[in-house]
C-alpha cells in the first residue's frame, strides 16, 4: 500500500531538505519531492500544512505517565491545603486497594511544608501513597507504612521523638513503589501503558525509550510491556534498569541500566553533590565504585549498551571514573567499538567543564531533560534555591556539551514532567543560561535526529529520508515559524506507516 502525503512543504531534517509531497510505501519512506507527484494508493491532501519528522523522546516512563494522566489535579496543586483536599476527594470515591496519588511538586508552593502522618491518617484508613513529580519522593499514611513493610528500610523520616513523619525517601521510597506497582493487574498495565503512548501520538512523538525500573515497579511491568509492544500506537525502545546482565540478554535487549540510578533527584536532595546542599547534605550514592564499575564492565562485554542515572557533580564523577578505568585497560580497537557502543548517562545535570571533556573523550553520549531546566532552573527557583545560585547557574550546559562532540539525545523524563515534545523545545530555546540555549532548528534536530542516534537507530528514525521509518507528525502551521511552539499541536501523527492520531 503506497499513500502519497501531500503538504504545502515537508522539513525532512535530511536530504532534500525540504519537500512538497512524501510517499509512504507500508512503514517506511520511499521518497521525497516537489511538483509532479508519483502514481500512490491512496492520497492525503494536507493544504497548507507542514510535515517533520517524529520526535523521538530518549526518557520517559510509559506505565507511569498513564497513572498521571489521571493526576493532573495533584500536579497543580499550590500547597499542603489543595493536595489534602485532592486527597480527601479520591479517598471519598476511589475503590483501589491502595489509593495511589503523584505529581506534587512542593518546591512550587509559597510554603513547602509538607502534610503530616496525622493529616494523612485522617483521610482514609485504607493505605494512601501520594509519590513526588520526581518519583524520588513519595508521602504515605501509617496502613501504607506497615502493609508495605517499609518502617525499618532507610529512607523513612522521623521527627525528634523517632516517629514517621510520612515522608521516605531512597531504599524505603523503592519498597514502597514496589508494593504499590504490585496491587495492578496485567489489565491495568497495559491501559496504563497503552494511555501513555497514547499522549506521546497525540504530541507528534513516534518513539520513545523506557526506562523500565524493576527495583521499583516489578520486572512484570517490563514483561507486560514487551509482550504488547507491537500493538502501541508508536514505538518503544525498552531500557531495562537493572544490573541484572543476563536477564537483558534473556529478554533480548540492547540496552541495560537507563535509570538506574547512582543517586537521587535535587528535589528530594538525594543528588549526590560535592559540596553540600543549601539546606541539607551531600545526597545519597546508591552503589560503592566496584559494583559499579563491575556491571559496566559486564554490560559491555555483554555488547549491550549501559546507562546509569546521574544528577551530581559526584555522581557523575562516580560514573565517569568507572568507565575511565575499564577504557584503560582496552587497546586501540577495543577503545574504537567502546565509543561506537555510546554508553549512556541519563540526566547528566551537574557536570563540571572537565567532565563534560572526559565524556566526550570516552565517546559516552548523554540524554538531557531541557524541561527540568524550564521548571526548575532558572533564577530563584529549585535549583538556586537547593544549591545556590552559582551552581544552578552552571548547570545543564547543553550548547557546551553539543560543542564538545557529545552525542546528546532529549526526553522528558515524563511523568516527572510532561512529555511534550515542543515544550521541550521551549526550553532548549530559553535555557536559563544565554550562552547554552539551541536555536529552534539546532532543537528540532537534537530532539529528531539527535535522539534517534541514542539508541543507534540513526539510519531508521529522526530524518525522513527514503528507506527510513514513516514517522512524522503534520502542523498546521510551520514550526519554524511559530512565535510561541508551545502551541504547536499535531493534527496528524504517523508512526511506522500507521496513522496513529488525528485531531
Amino acid at each position: 500500500m503506497r499513500t502519497l502525503y501531500r503538504a504545502a512543504r515537508v522539513r525532512t531534517l535530511g536530504h532534500p531538505p525540504l519537500g512538497e509531497w512524501l510517499l509512504i510505501d507500508g512503514r517506511h519512506v520511499q521518497r521525497v519531492g516537489v511538483g509532479e507527484t508519483p502514481h500512490a494508493d491512496r492520497i492525503v491532501e494536507l493544504p497548507g500544512a507542514t510535515i517533520v519528522p517524529g520526535f523521538v523522546d530518549t526518557h520517559v516512563h510509559l506505565t507511569s505517565i498513564g497513572a498521571g494522566m489521571a493526576n493532573e489535579d495533584v500536579a497543580a496543586a499550590r500547597s499542603r491545603g489543595e493536595l489534602v483536599a485532592i486527597a480527601a476527594e479520591r479517598a471519598a470515591h476511589d475503590t483501589e486497594s491502595v489509593l495511589t496519588l503523584q505529581g506534587f511538586d512542593e518546591s512550587r508552593w509559597p510554603d513547602p511544608t509538607l502534610p503530616t502522618l496525622a493529616e494523612l491518617d485522617a483521610l482514609t484508613p485504607g493505605p494512601l501513597v501520594i509519590r513526588r513529580t520526581d518519583g524520588h519522593v513519595a508521602l504515605a499514611n501509617s496502613a501504607a507504612l506497615t502493609m508495605s513493610q517499609v518502617l525499618d528500610a532507610p529512607g523513612v523520616e522521623r521527627d525528634a521523638h523517632g516517629e514517621p513523619t510520612a515522608r521516605v525517601v531512597d531504599e524505603a521510597n523503592r519498597r514502597l513503589g514496589l508494593w504499590v506497582a504490585s496491587a495492578r493487574s496485567t489489565h491495568r498495565i497495559e491501559e496504563l501503558q497503552l494511555l501513555g503512548a497514547g499522549l506521546a501520538a497525540m504530541r507528534g512523538i513516534t518513539s520513545v525509550h523506557e526506562m523500565a525500573l524493576p527495583l521499583e515497579f516489578g520486572l512484570r511491568d517490563v514483561e507486560v510491556l514487551l509482550a504488547h509492544r507491537a500493538r502501541l500506537p508508536i514505538h518503544a525502545e525498552v531500557i531495562l534498569g537493572t544490573m541484572d546482565v543476563p536477564k537483558a540478554v534473556e529478554l533480548g535487549l540492547t540496552s541495560i541500566g537507563g535509570d538506574l540510578p547512582v543517586d537521587g533527584s535535587i528535589g528530594a536532595r538525594t543528588a549526590s553533590v560535592s559540596v553540600p546542599y543549601v539546606d541539607a547534605g551531600h545526597g545519597t550514592a546508591y552503589y560503592d565504585d566496584d559494583v559499579l564499575q563491575g556491571f559496566f564492565h559486564d554490560g559491555h562485554e555483554a555488547g549491550l549498551q549501559v546507562g546509569m542515572h546521574a544528577i551530581g557533580d559526584r555522581a557523575i564523577e562516580q560514573v565517569l571514573s568507572a568507565w575511565e578505568r575499564i577504557y584503560q585497560g582496552l587497546d586501540s580497537r577495543e577503545r574504537r567499538h567502546f565509543r561506537a557502543r555510546r554508553h549512556r548517562i541519563e540526566h547528566f545535570e551537574m557536570p563540571t567543564p572537565e567532565q563534560v571533556e572526559r565524556t566526550a573523550m570516552l565517546g559516552l553520549s548523554v540524554s538531557v531533560q531541557p524541561t527540568f531546566d524550564l521548571t526548575w532552573g532558572h533564577p530563584g527557583q529549585l535549583y538556586a534555591q537547593s544549591l545556590g545560585a552559582e551552581r544552578a547557574h552552571a548547570m545543564n550546559p547543553f550548547r557546551t556539551m553539543l560543542d564538545r562532540g557529545i552525542v546528546v539525545g532529549v526526553g522528558s523524563d515524563a511523568p516527572v514532567v510532561p512529555m511534550d515534545a515542543w515544550l521541550t523545545v521551549h526550553a532548549l530555546e530559553h535555557h536559563h543560561d544565554p550562552s547554552q540555549r539551541l536555536t529552534r532548528p539546532e532543537a528540532i534536530q537534537l530532539h529528531t535526529v539527535g535522539s534517534a542516534r541514542l539508541a543507534h537507530q540513526e539510519e531508521k528514525k529522526g530524518a525522513l529520508e527514503p528507506g527510513m521509518h514513516a514517522d512524522f507528525a503534520v502542523y498546521e502551521a510551520d514550526p519554524l515559524d511559530a512565535d510561541d511552539v508551545r502551541e504547536l499541536r499535531s493534527a496528524l501523527t504517523v508512526s511506522l506507516g500507521r496513522e496513529v492520531w488525528l485531531a
